[in-house]
């Protein structure tokens, strides 16, 4: 399991490879300087060993902590030493008031899928209403898609979404 540090800890560290691995549009909204951007979904352990410095700290951010963890796994895997986690992700450095470039933002990756999940339970409930009941069981499928990966980590809607043109 890779290293988690603090933002305030990832700050203080000299000339780490920060490695974004949320999508380019959660990146253009706001993103920490210097950061490269490597999409978890287009992650290419290969291309990310030559942008890392020998003894340059590899530090893996995400928007929350769960995507980086994935891909610190993924570049272990690979055989690339001390690759940590900032724990929290951008949500806990912006949290702590550390620097952030903006720029012209798309939403961040779960509201989208939140504002998906939601949009499909009332279009799956009005259908079953007004339509035929049979749409109900769209209600159901998003909900249970919410609880699975609520317990296993895993959001398919999420991975969809990010392949969506606006995320690219």
């Amino acid at each position: 399991m890779p290293a988690l540090l603090a933002p305030t800890a990832v700050q203080s560290l000299k000339e780490p490879l920060l490695l974004d691995v949320r999508s380019p549009g959660e990146f253009r909204s706001a993103s920490i300087s210097g950061a490269v951007l490597h999409p978890l979904d287009r992650l290419d352990p290969e291309a990310v060993k030559t942008l890392r410095a020998e003894g340059r700290p590899c530090v893996v951010v995400c928007q929350s902590g769960t995507r980086a963890r994935k891909a610190a796994e993924q570049l272990t895997a690979a055989g690339m030493p001390d690759v940590a986690v900032m724990e929290g992700g951008m949500n806990a450095w912006i949290a702590a008031g550390l620097p952030v470039e903006r720029g012209s933002g798309v939403i961040s990756l779960e509201r989208q899928v939140r504002i998906t999940a939601g949009a499909l339970v009332v279009a799956g409930a009005a259908l079953g209403t007004w339509a035929h009941p049979g749409f109900y069981a769209l209600s159901a499928f998003v909900g249970c898609g919410l609880v699975f990966a609520g317990i296993t980590d895993f959001c398919g809607m999420g991975l969809l979404l990010a392949r969506m043109p606006w995320n690219r």
